[in-house]
């Protein structure tokens, strides 16, 4: 059974960096051929995709964030990460890391609520 579980900070003040870690267990993050995403939840809105690191190491981001955006990967700690820049209040939101197989998003973190505020 894969698990993924947030890490990070809850409370973030404006212009500053958002940094988040998903630790998964159960499963290699170097396994052919998933990818691994961030994808967050602003309140009172839907689903937003962030972006995903493959397998390989391949990176992809949501081109709304991507001058903002930084992921990377720890393969010694099977951890992926998230390092979001300048962030707002706008920023607000629960945070889940996944699994992604093809079209699906088949394990997800429980999510981890980050709030930007001074």
């Amino acid at each position: 059974q894969v698990q993924l579980q947030e890490s990070g900070p809850g409370l973030v003040k404006p212009s500053q960096t958002l940094s988040l870690t998903c630790t998964v267990s159960g499963g290699s993050i170097t396994t052919s051929f998933y990818y691994w995403t961030w994808i967050r939840q602003p309140p009172g809105k839907g689903l937003e995709w962030i972006g995903y690191i493959t397998y390989s190491g391949s990176i992809y981001h949501s081109p709304s964030l991507k001058s903002r955006t930084s992921i990377s990967r720890d393969t010694s700690k099977n951890q992926f990460s998230l390092q979001l820049s300048s962030v707002t209040p706008e920023d607000t939101a629960v945070y889940y890391c996944t699994r992604g197989d093809g079209w699906l998003h088949d394990y997800w973190g429980q999510g981890t609520q980050v709030t930007v505020s001074s």
